[in-house]
């Protein structure tokens, strides 16, 4: 069985991973600001890590990974959340934390081993400010404390740029106090209106940086095995945490491997909401939804978890490292795999599940989930065949497992209706593409229906259009890739 093997951040190297001790992996992954509902961004490096936290499982043992995911309860988007509605801070992060969990349930993320909250480490963070302070790295001015970014010879080798770029790339703000314009945020005052704790510095709270580098500290230790994340927070966020834990601890290193997924964009398109294109987790779990008056809560969650499934799956078809378009045919492509996989495991044995050694590889190597996905494939292509064998089936149950979709594989041994449901969310997004084209074509925009048959041809979709005799309107009809 090969070694595996990640790409490091920092030597912009993939190379053999050696954990510290191989009796206690170590993995921390920066988790969510809970002031609102989470974006399909957000949810890209929970599934990312997950997939990983499952294969350091399955290479180390169970019990032997540690991985925390933390939960920013306090910060600037939280207050201003708190002020625009009147609600405590208590009630906004557990509120929207609850809400994480259950949208990252229905996707078919574990939960970590831990789940800090920033505000249950506020004394944590006040040690770790303290001893910066004590070794030179940092400052107190006027109610602030600073890191010195000059203080520490190796900032910026993390994202790769020179000062001056970090300093337009982190807006930073011109202030009397700093010594440097680059200096960042320690600890900063609350207004009376704001929460705030007491330390030696006055009636304050957490920049956001110190936070992870603190938490981080308490349950993995001074230094540990994988940092994980976004792309987009490697500078300011992860440069800055790595700057503040090496100098608190006289250490070359916080993590032995920074890892990082890539962005995520919409049809082609960076998402915002000024493009209208902003997309939250709980609206792809919803959609399609439930074509029956009043569902109960029970009948609500079975639906987000066979959307969770389509949506994992849509996410794990590009590499990790990858930028990733989310569109429109990547989720019918990732339902007709989907109920190509679950047709291929019907009848699969529970208790005698197979790991296939190729999709492993293909994990272990940098987290190839895209090559993984194209073995499933191939397994699954002899399981559906005229003459399918036992181990065929096992592999791909087996597989699905590893990669995070044992729920699929329960509702389909629960209720045999699983893969009828993927197949009518893939018949449903199907069926909206082509109510898209059809408004495109009544407003004479020609060139986006056309884009949007070819897109659905490409994914094996061939249309047929007709004049309903009765009324004029056009009529669309399909056939599906199956």
């Amino acid at each position: 069985m090969p070694t595996l093997q990640l790409h490091d951040t920092l030597t912009g190297k993939k190379r053999d991973f050696v954990p510290g001790n191989p009796d206690r992996v170590t993995m921390y992954v920066c988790g969510p600001t809970v002031y609102s509902y989470a974006h399909i961004g957000n949810a890209r490096p929970a599934v990312v890590f997950d997939v990983l936290y499952r294969l350091l499982q399955r290479t180390y043992g169970t019990n032997h990974v540690v991985y925390a995911r933390n939960i920013t309860d306090v910060e600037d988007k939280i207050i201003e959340t708190m002020k625009a509605t009147g609600a405590s801070m208590k009630e906004i992060t557990d509120k929207y934390a609850g809400i994480y969990r259950a949208d990252m349930g229905a996707l078919g993320v574990s939960l970590p081993t831990i789940e800090p909250h920033a505000t249950d480490h506020i004394a944590d963070m006040i040690a770790m400010i303290e001893k910066l302070v004590e070794g030179g790295h940092a400052y107190a001015a006027e109610g602030h404390v600073l890191f010195s970014v000059k203080s520490y010879a190796a900032y910026g080798r993390l994202s790769k740029r020179d000062m001056d770029d970090m300093i337009a790339g982190a807006r930073v703000e011109v202030a009397p106090y700093k010594k440097d314009p680059a200096d960042f945020v320690l600890w900063k005052p609350a207004k009376d209106d704001e929460p705030g704790w007491d330390s030696p510095w006055g009636r304050g709270r957490p920049g956001w940086h110190i936070e992870c580098s603190a938490m981080s500290w308490e349950y993995l230790g001074e230094t540990f095995d994988i940092h994980g994340g976004g792309i987009d927070l490697v500078f300011p966020h992860h440069e800055n945490e790595r700057a503040q834990t090496c100098c608190a601890f006289h250490e070359d290193r916080m993590a032995q491997v920074w890892m990082h997924n890539g962005f995520l964009q919409v049809e082609g398109e960076k998402m915002s909401k000024s493009l209208g294109n902003f997309v939250t987790i709980r609206e792809l779990l919803d959609s399609p939804r439930l074509a029956i008056p009043n569902p109960s809560e029970e009948q609500i969650r079975r639906n987000r978890a066979r959307n969770g499934v389509r949506v994992r799956l849509a996410m794990l078809m590009t590499h990790y490292r990858s930028p990733i378009d989310w569109t429109n045919r990547k989720q019918i492509e990732a339902s007709t795999k989907l109920a190509d996989w679950l047709r291929a495991a019907r009848g699969f044995a529970p208790d005698r599940l197979m790991f296939p050694e190729r999709v492993v590889e293909a994990l272990k190597d940098d987290l190839n989930t895209h090559l993984a996905i194209k073995e499933i494939d191939e397994i699954a292509s002899v399981a559906n065949s005229s003459s399918p064998t036992f181990e065929a089936r096992q592999e791909v149950a087996g597989a699905m497992h590893l990669l995070g979709f044992e729920s699929a594989l329960g509702g389909m041994a629960d209720d045999g209706k699983l893969k009828q449901s993927i197949e009518r969310a893939y018949d449903d997004i199907v069926t909206s593409r082509i109510a898209a084209r059809n408004a495109a074509r009544a407003e004479k925009n020609w060139a986006e229906a056309d884009r949007i048959r070819d897109e659905l041809a490409e994914m094996g979709i061939a249309l047929k259009d007709t004049k309903n005799p009765e009324t004029g309107e056009l009529d669309t009809t399909w056939e599906p890739a199956r």
